[in-house]
């Protein structure tokens, strides 16, 4: 397990280091800016309104009662986390369409709309992915109580 951790450590200093190379070797100096805001204003809304929201909703589900099973909580969790990333990609083009691009080609869809079916299309998933577990979870138990018998 150490040396599995080890190497996932030496891969991700490594990418993080590629990474920062290409930044440099690419972005514009005066661009390096609008990027560590972005980047920054990125920490802020994951610290200060996803997380969060990922734990509100969590602890409001565990107060439910035992009737919530923890892989159910996960799954809701791993959806608003797809969703909240997802959002955080698109604002930035919902609000830059919003202003007007000085290029039409290069914003030329309708991102916010698009946002939303990314969200229904995430909760649909996350539900068939509840009802999946909740069935193999029920064919379990029954299975388990039949070889009891």
């Amino acid at each position: 397990m150490k040396i599995a951790r080890g190497i996932l450590l030496g891969l991700g200093a490594a990418a993080i280091l590629f990474g920062a190379y290409v930044m440099v070797d690419t972005v514009k100096p005066k661009n390096i800016w609008g990027l560590v805001t972005w980047l920054i204003g990125a920490v802020i809304i994951h610290d200060g309104i996803i997380s969060p929201a990922v734990v509100a909703i969590s602890l409001a589900m565990r107060k439910r009662g035992r009737r919530v099973r923890p892989a159910v909580i996960g799954i809701i969790q791993g959806a608003i986390v797809v969703g909240s990333i997802f959002t955080l990609v698109v604002v930035p083009e919902i609000i830059r369409k919003a202003k007007g691009p000085k290029n039409v080609t290069v914003l030329p869809f309708d991102y916010a709309n698009r946002l939303a079916i990314l969200w229904a299309v995430i909760a649909v998933l996350a539900a068939l992915a509840i009802v999946v577990y909740l069935r193999v979870v029920r064919r379990r138990a029954e299975r388990d109580r039949i070889v009891r018998s």
